[in-house]
């Protein structure tokens, strides 16, 4: 919740600010999920979950579950691709931080009302089932931002 105030130390009213639930997932730009994955399988113990092609967006996606979070490994299927070009610039790892939000329009709206910049100025469909939507990294100190509205 946000505060409004009339002048100094007189609170006008609280306003309502989106819901963001939790840290949906951490996006792994990877050369390649086999390779990367035994990191988190056979030293860290976890386990691969799936496999997803997105082809609009040219990625395989590895889903690593760590309780109501997970890891995503991001491997490109395209040399064009948006997580080669990432990979290209900046080298593996770390590519993005994805919020959970309870509803994407509603924040969407927030955050253009707002003034910051997006690159998804409406949701779009991502791995897992998700809707997502893209923050422009210059907004949040170089940090590319995803969120993300699931149904579960």
């Amino acid at each position: 919740m946000g505060w409004r105030f009339l002048e100094p130390g007189t609170i006008l009213w609280q306003e309502e600010m989106m819901k963001v639930k939790h840290i949906d997932h951490i996006g792994v730009a990877v050369k390649g999920i086999e390779a990367a994955g035994k990191f988190y399988t056979d030293i860290l113990g976890l386990k691969i979950a799936e496999v997803e092609n997105v082809a609009d967006q040219k990625v395989n996606v590895a889903f690593i579950p760590i309780t109501d979070s997970e890891v995503e490994l991001l491997e490109s299927t395209d040399p064009d691709g948006p997580v080669a070009k990432y990979i290209h610039a900046r080298g593996e790892g770390v590519q993005h931080v994805a919020f959970r939000v309870e509803n994407i329009e509603e924040a969407l709206a927030e955050l253009k009302e707002k003034g910051v910049r997006l690159i998804d100025q409406e949701p779009r469909n991502g791995a897992g089932g998700a809707r997502i939507a893209f923050i422009h990294p210059k907004e949040t100190n170089g940090v590319l931002v995803e969120l993300c509205e699931r149904d579960s």
